[in-house]
């Protein structure tokens, strides 16, 4: 009999369309979302969305999407806050006993764990409110046992409201960040980027533990034993802050390794491939070079800095160098972390900014991979705009394109002729602009044809008496190079 293939854990989207965000960039956030949680490796369910003012400050959504978002995950939507003390428990039952069931008064100032109330939490109408097709509304329920429900949150949550969306919904939440910074702890493969990874993690995680009893039992004091000494949590932090201390030292050793290689390759011309994470960055990168990168359909499938040659081979030679992609939102422990990562880009000659043309929202990824590179001090690196995925376009949409970019090259990773002109356009950056002109080259410099052929595009040769006379197209600076050759060889 075979075996049931294993249930992915489920999960629900949550996301709130605050009023600066239209509605294409909304869906494309949300779309965005459903993409790196599949990268994670978790089913998506159903998503729940709401219009607001602001996120609110205790659980993000208003209190009726709440229940709504409990009815999926099988919580009872309720907050249910642990009351601290009984002077705290007396005065709020005090006050509900006088008051009735109205908590529109001044608990928050004694309970800072429920909502502020802003006039659209019981608002549940379809304002924002989207559910996969062949999902309704208490699905949840009838899940298979054993199956977990997790809830995805794409905004960055305060541990105040981890804990209140856990209370109410009796699941396990996430939010953007923490699921990047899984997905980076997933696909780091050299020791540096695993440095770097464990780096943001931990400092992800430090603000957000909590004490695992009641009374945070403390631990001996200092010497002799005296003293109240350090709770748990303290004492975990304390841990957390000493091996964030030690990977950093451990991380600095590479650097200086690192920057000791990039001494080395200083005077020499580099390119860096920039851009939005999925962006066709290692496609392009193993077509320019003829190497192996490692190329992937999922989300942060490269997180080291990959430096190989552009081939065929130029003299000198022109390295290209592939690097993390960018993403919306992206954590600022994971900015500062792969700092050095990105330094590549920093120290290139030319940017190449690539782009997904066929992603709606190729405009704002564009958008947060300019700011990036402004964050690190490389906004006056020159750079190119490369429109990758040509494949997946109509020609309508190609025209479009060119209008709006008229400088930019409209390419596909996967088309020779494509990473040809992407090629040239490098060579010409460095070597000044293709031209078409004549090479006589005497029998006596019969060696130097094989960098004709090398560096240049032979259009046609003519045989005489003294030599051959080569039509070449090349660079500028190439074809002043080869004439520097062949006299020198005669």
């Amino acid at each position: 009999m075979p075996e049931k293939p294993e249930q992915r854990p489920r999960c629900v989207l949550v996301a709130v369309q605050l009023p600066d965000v239209g509605d294409a960039q909304h869906a494309g956030d949300v779309d965005e979302l459903k993409r790196l949680v599949a990268t994670l490796g978790l089913e998506v369910v159903g998503t729940v969305t709401q219009r607001r003012d602001r996120i609110s400050p205790a659980t993000v959504v208003g209190q009726g999407k709440l229940r709504e978002l409990a009815e999926w995950t099988g919580g009872d939507g309720e907050i249910a806050p642990t009351i601290a003390s009984r002077v705290k428990a007396g005065k709020r039952r005090g006050r509900l006993e006088g008051r009735g069931e109205d908590h529109d008064g001044d608990d928050d100032e004694d309970d800072d764990d429920h909502d502020d109330h802003d006039g659209d939490d019981d608002d549940d109408g379809d304002d924002g409110d989207h559910h996969d097709d062949e999902h309704v509304r208490g699905h949840v329920h009838k899940r298979e046992r054993g199956v977990p429900v997790v809830v995805v949150v794409d905004h960055e949550l305060t541990p105040r409201m981890q804990r209140n969306l856990e209370r109410a919904t009796g699941a396990e939440v996430l939010d953007r960040t923490h699921v990047i910074v899984e997905i980076f702890h997933r696909h780091a493969r050299s020791r540096e980027a695993r440095l770097q990874v464990e780096i943001a993690r931990l400092s992800y995680v430090a603000p957000r533990l909590r004490e695992a009893g009641a009374g945070g039992d403390r631990q001996r004091g200092g010497i002799g034993g005296k003293g109240a000494g350090e709770s748990a949590l303290e004492l975990d932090r304390r841990k957390i802050r000493d091996r964030i201390a030690e990977l950093r030292g451990e991380l600095a050793e590479i650097e200086r390794e690192y920057a000791t290689r990039r001494a080395t390759r200083q005077d020499q011309r580099r390119v860096a491939l920039v851009g939005y994470t999925n962006a066709g960055k290692s496609s392009l990168m193993r077509a320019l070079t003829s190497s192996g990168v490692y190329v992937a359909d999922k989300l942060f499938a490269t997180l080291d800095t990959t430096v190989r040659a552009l081939r065929p081979e130029t003299e000198p030679r022109i390295l290209v160098s592939d690097t993390v992609g960018f993403i919306k939102k992206l954590p600022h422990e994971l900015v500062a972390s792969f700092r050095s990562t990105l330094d590549e880009a920093l120290e290139a000659s030319l940017l190449l900014f690539v782009v997904d043309a066929s992603d709606p929202t190729f405009r704002d990824q564009l958008a947060v991979t300019r700011d990036v590179i402004a964050s690190i001090g490389a906004a006056d690196v020159p750079w190119t705009l490369v429109l990758n995925k040509r494949d997946q376009l109509d020609d309508a949409a190609i025209a479009a394109l060119v209008a709006e970019f008229p400088d930019a090259l409209v390419i596909s990773a996967h088309d020779p002729g494509d990473v040809r002109t992407i090629r040239e356009h490098v060579v010409a950056f460095f070597d000044g602009a293709i031209e078409v002109d004549e090479v006589f080259l005497p029998y006596a410099a019969a060696g130097l044809v094989s960098h004709i052929y090398q560096d240049t595009t032979v259009l046609a040769e003519r045989h005489g008496d003294a030599g051959t006379a080569y039509t070449v197209r090349a660079p500028r600076k190439v074809l002043q190079r080869l004439r520097d050759r062949v006299g020198a060889g005669r």
